[in-house]
């Protein structure tokens, strides 16, 4: 993938996780529990994408996602490993909130995965920008 498109790939996929943030705080703001968990998961689910876009890999399948993340990125040790904790937490809450009937979440899990989140979602930004700056240098 030529740079260009490779870093407009990863603009835009960072954009999309931003929009999710956005939208995680402000359903939680609004009681949406659930609502928030899967906007979170999503968040994190376009970070990883966006790192993703660095080696031209993507799959149709957040599975596939998340493995080659945890392959490629956590156990090479370019992100902590207690990632891999934060992505099966906010995947297995979003699938139960989004999937199982009688599935409640609490306001304090929410405000725990946003923190999560954020946190997931700025070392990613980190590890971008200076992975693109020394690409291009």
């Amino acid at each position: 993938m030529h740079n260009n498109n490779r870093d407009s790939l990863i603009k835009h996929r960072l954009e999309q996780a931003h929009k999710c943030l956005d939208e995680a705080v402000l359903l939680i703001d609004a009681g949406a529990y659930s609502g928030s968990a899967n906007r979170s998961y999503y968040c994190i689910f376009h970070a990883m994408r966006a790192v993703h876009a660095i080696d031209g890999f993507d799959s149709k399948k957040h599975s596939g996602v998340i493995s080659a993340f945890r392959q490629n990125y956590i156990k090479t040790g370019i992100f902590p490993t207690h990632f891999s904790d934060i992505i099966q937490d906010s995947f297995d809450t979003r699938g139960s909130s989004d999937y199982d009937d009688f599935f409640m979440i609490s306001k304090d899990d929410v405000i725990r995965q946003i923190d999560d989140m954020k946190v997931f979602l700025s070392a990613v930004e980190d590890y971008l920008t200076l992975n693109i700056l020394n690409n291009e240098k």
